[in-house]
């Protein structure tokens, strides 16, 4: 019998492609699952962007290979959304790589500087795929703890203490996931300072900036980031483009090659009609922003109530398209409270312990459902306290 390579046994199939499927499994045996645990967005595109792609797509030369590097307008698109939001000024021709949503570019990073027992700083509770790439690649992770008194923000202090002296890259998510919590232009010099004291290349993941955020930051706002730094962004989320796949990374000229070396042997470019279309989202006014933010808006009061209903606790000053609130202390883990909930009322809710022991506390409910089903499920966890 055929043997899989070790790094498989280091990884577990993703935990929402594991419940996606008891989901289903329930489902065409006649019950009635609301799904509230992913963040995937349920509304579509602006209409400009559709428009864009059925009309690009139409035409007989867009069909192609495409460059690794994406075309000039979509990299000239990214620098100016990166200026005008952001007030950040990158480079189109050297400073931002087009990825195929910015999750592969987790992979892409991950092979381009850790080498086998390297070790990478990985945030707990944080996006389970920074832990999971890691183990592929054979990195060492040194999980560092997000705490709810500290603001889910690092203790750099605290890890300052430890032997850094193998950490060759830290990943970092704000506005974060799973948690909503923000950070403020200190933080962010506070960790490019700890990045340039201890050789480490500083990773922001940064796709849920748009979503219910007055306050757009990017970590090259501060002086000399790209020094020590590299910044993830998507299309995904602040476009409702999740399936489309369009994300970059932003990073200095050096960094950008060696990224470029990996992806350029694992892909063979974006269609072209896709990019042309996210040129158009990436031009859309405010207004769009708006719109979207008002949806989510209506959605998360409902959430609130949900939350309410099952005696959790959350703060509203939280950003991104989730709620993350702690449980009551009847229950031992967030599993027991998503298990109970699903039995009974039939509504799926994410269990906090996925992103990591400190979350193991928590629950989070994603705001991507609409408005009428977030009402029934709503009704039925109403129900089941009764």
């Amino acid at each position: 019998m055929i043997q899989p390579a070790d790094r498989i046994s280091e990884v577990k199939e993703y935990y929402f492609s594991v419940k996606l499927k008891e989901i289903d499994k329930m489902r065409r045996s006649g019950i009635d699952v609301l799904n509230l645990g992913i963040g995937n967005p349920d509304n579509p595109p602006s209409s400009e962007v559709i428009e864009e792609l059925t009309e690009q797509a139409a035409k007989d030369n867009n069909h192609g290979y495409q460059s690794y590097v994406g075309i000039l307008e979509l990299r000239e698109s990214f620098s100016t959304w990166y200026k005008k939001y952001y007030d950040v000024t990158l480079d189109p021709s050297s400073e931002i790589l087009p990825l195929i949503g910015s999750k592969e570019g987790i992979m892409h990073i991950s092979m381009a500087f850790l080498n086998p027992g390297d070790g990478v700083l990985v945030p707990n509770p944080g996006y389970p795929t920074y832990s999971s790439v890691s183990k592929l690649v054979g990195a060492d992770i040194i999980s560092y703890d997000l705490k709810e008194d500290n603001g889910w923000l690092p203790d750099l202090d605290e890890l300052e203490k430890h032997d850094l002296s193998k950490v060759k890259l830290m990943w970092i998510n704000y506005p974060n996931m799973p948690t909503g919590a923000n950070a403020d232009e200190e933080f962010f010099k506070k960790v490019i300072t700890f990045g340039k004291k201890h050789n480490i290349l500083i990773c922001n993941d940064n796709p849920y900036s748009f979503i219910l955020n007055n306050e757009h930051r990017s970590i090259f706002q501060i002086e000399g980031a790209k020094d020590t730094a590299l910044e993830l962004n998507s299309l995904s989320k602040s476009h409702n483009m999740a399936g489309w796949r369009v994300g970059m990374v932003a990073a200095s000229a050096e960094i950008i090659n060696y990224i470029l070396r990996v992806k350029s042997n694992m892909d063979s470019g974006m269609f072209k009609p896709l990019q042309l279309a996210a040129v158009k989202a990436l031009g859309l006014d405010d207004d769009w922003y708006t719109e979207v933010n008002m949806e989510y808006m209506k959605r998360r009061i409902l959430v609130w109530e949900i939350m309410d209903t099952l005696g959790a606790e959350y703060d509203k000053e939280q950003t991104g398209m989730f709620v993350w609130a702690k449980i009551p202390e009847k229950y031992e883990s967030s599993r027991d409270l998503s298990d109970e909930v699903l039995n009974k009322a039939h509504v799926f809710i994410t269990p906090g312990f996925i992103f990591g022991s400190n979350g193991e506390k928590y629950i989070r409910i994603s705001l991507c459902s609409n408005k009428t089903m977030l009402k029934e499920a709503l009704k039925r966890i109403k129900q089941l306290l009764i």
